[in-house]
């Protein structure tokens, strides 16, 4: 038989076994998942030599086949590991939203959420046991008891860009936890515009979380991490300036209100009766301004200077917008842990900027969140409010509430980096942000 076409039908054969390698993979994870039956089924096999083992570009599952005929005589569960991996990815939107990241950390951080959502799975089909680095991982990301934070892959990279592990420590992590290849991502999709593609996995995972909690508590329980995951990634994106919008009130303010002045009435007045306008300005007008309001940051040992100093940031620049203030303002800012550590009144831009430009955490203890509103409620009492609209909580969420409602809007903003699935008061609201939501204006309001 002539070379040339030996190695060519032996590539076929590869090529055939390869893919019947990853079709019985999709169908087993089926088995056991049925909630992910659209998900399996929405990544097309086409073979690749250019690729390590297999890889996504959220449409197709490339695959070199000699690679993964290797990785199937490890077990089916390595194969079915690796599937899910990649399929993972897509829900999760990572190969969308690296845009501005250290690729390096990035792709080790998807990697690692990936892994640790299989890791979650109490199913026999995905089950290896874990190693020393990885449990030890884990737990950097989790620690100890009830309530910890759901390991998304933003979490775990600002984890990394924190601590900038060294270099040996790195490529161990590589080693444990990258499987695929992520060379066809496309990070240059936007949360603002997203991709039909990205818009397609964004839906299958909002179909896939009705389906999951329709499940009995034994499948729940079984699959808890990936369940956590999903709820995560369903909740929508506030408009953290949007919403600050939506504590401001009509007032009335004397000054001209331009919009309602007629010109050519006027003029004509003046041409006619030499000094008598036919029509005058309103000397009133009503605009949205920002009244009385309270923010606390918690200060406690889980939340960080940087993102409160930030969380600040954003807040004035806000405020400080175009008709942004009245002509005097009371804004209390509260530093909370376990008790008030420090409260500053603001009634002026220029104390404002002071105060982000001297800012210093004070506290770092337990948290508790009901101190602070027993502050609020004694400047109530002693009237130090024209009207009080609401109270920000800037939070981890992982404290006690209080128990009964304030008479004012109550809001609590966690991070989707640090967020702990904590349920919040029934009549509180409850905002999660992306980092970028405070990094894109970060340092604007000073300048």
């Amino acid at each position: 038989m002539n070379p040339i076409y030996r190695e060519r039908v032996q590539t076929l054969d590869f090529i055939e076994v390869a893919t019947d390698i990853l079709r019985n993979a999709r169908n087993e994870l089926y088995l056991n998942m049925r909630f992910l039956d659209v998900a399996l089924s929405s990544l097309a096999f086409v073979p690749d030599g250019q690729i390590a083992v297999t890889g996504t570009d959220g449409s197709t599952l490339f695959f070199q086949p000699d690679a993964l005929v290797e990785v199937f005589r490890q077990g089916r569960a390595a194969v079915n590991r690796l599937y899910l991996h990649s399929v993972v990815h897509c829900l999760f939107s990572h190969l969308w939203t690296g845009k501005g990241r250290d690729a390096e950390y990035w792709n080790l951080a998807c990697d690692v959420a990936a892994e640790h959502v299989i890791d979650g799975l109490l199913i026999r089909a995905v089950h290896r046991p874990m190693s020393a680095l990885r449990r030890e991982f884990y737990h950097l990301m989790t620690g100890d008891g009830a309530g910890h934070p759901v390991v998304t892959a933003e979490r775990i990279y600002h984890f990394l860009c924190q601590r900038h592990p060294m270099p040996a420590q790195l490529d161990a992590w590589k080693r444990e936890f990258c499987v695929d290849d992520h060379s066809r991502w496309n990070d240059g999709d936007t949360q603002q515009s997203p991709s039909p593609q990205r818009q397609r996995w964004d839906d299958i995972r909002e179909r896939m979380q009705t389906e999951m909690e329709t499940f009995s508590k034994e499948a729940a329980d079984d699959m808890r991490s990936l369940e956590e995951q999903v709820r995560a990634a369903n909740r929508k994106r506030y408009d953290y300036r949007e919403f600050l919008r939506k504590f401001s009130v009509l007032k009335e303010e004397m000054q001209v209100d331009m919009d309602s002045f007629d010109y050519i009435f006027y003029n004509y007045g003046m041409e006619l009766y030499g000094n008598m306008p036919l029509i005058e300005p309103l000397e009133t007008k009503e605009v949205q301004k920002v009244e009385d309001f309270v923010i606390v940051v918690d200060t406690s040992m889980s939340c960080q200077g940087e993102l409160i100093r930030r969380f600040l940031e954003e807040t004035y620049s806000v405020l400080s917008e175009s008709e942004g203030f009245f002509r005097r303002i009371h804004v209390h800012i509260l530093q909370c842990d376990d008790r008030v550590q420090e409260d500053v009144l603001i009634t002026s831009q220029e104390e404002m900027r002071q105060y982000l430009e001297h800012f210093t955490v004070r506290g770092f203890g337990g948290t508790d969140f009901r101190p602070p509103f027993a502050r609020v409620q004694e400047l109530l009492q002693q009237k130090c409010f024209t009207k009080l609209r609401g109270l920000i909580y800037f939070t981890d969420g992982y404290g006690t509430f209080p128990v009964k409602k304030p008479p004012y809007e109550t809001a609590f903003v966690f991070m989707k980096e640090d967020y702990r699935d904590v349920d919040v008061p029934p009549w509180a609201i409850k905002l999660i942000l992306e980092p970028d939501d405070l990094a894109d204006n970060k340092g604007d309001s000073l300048r």
